[in-house]
């Protein structure tokens, strides 16, 4: 699409919005599932009646809010990125805190022409 924007069915041109998070589905041996789903945040003009998707794969959630654990690092992170610091966090964070372990949730920050400074996040699920 032009412009890098999600059009809705008014022709109304969102923008892209930060983070772009995906949930991430650890596999036996920790690498991701190649079944993920990318959550984009609606901006904030849009939220009390967000326009219909003209996609048949994209819906819009109702999403409660989450208490997670989460670490940051840097660079153009990729898969290998994501799971070494979900691994090392699970670590810092030890066996006592309760945690979703059937998902996790990867998020950046920062736009593809970011050269430096770029931000990512592993966000853990803090179960309730």
């Amino acid at each position: 699409m032009p412009n890098n924007e999600c059009l809705s069915s008014e022709g109304a041109g969102m923008g892209m919005t930060s983070p772009v998070s995906i949930i991430g589905y650890p596999a036996e041996d920790e690498a991701l599932q190649p079944k993920v789903k990318v959550i984009l945040r609606i901006p904030s003009q849009f939220q009390a009646d967000p326009p219909a998707p003209t996609e048949e794969n994209i819906c819009i959630e109702d999403r409660e809010g989450l208490t997670v654990y989460s670490t940051q690092f840097g660079g153009f992170a990729k898969e290998a990125d994501y799971v070494f610091h979900a691994a090392k966090l699970r670590s810092t964070i030890g066996p006592e805190a309760s945690y979703r372990t059937d998902c996790y949730i990867c998020s950046g920050y920062d736009p593809p022409m970011k050269p430096y400074g770029r931000r990512n996040e592993v966000w853990l699920i803090k179960n309730s």
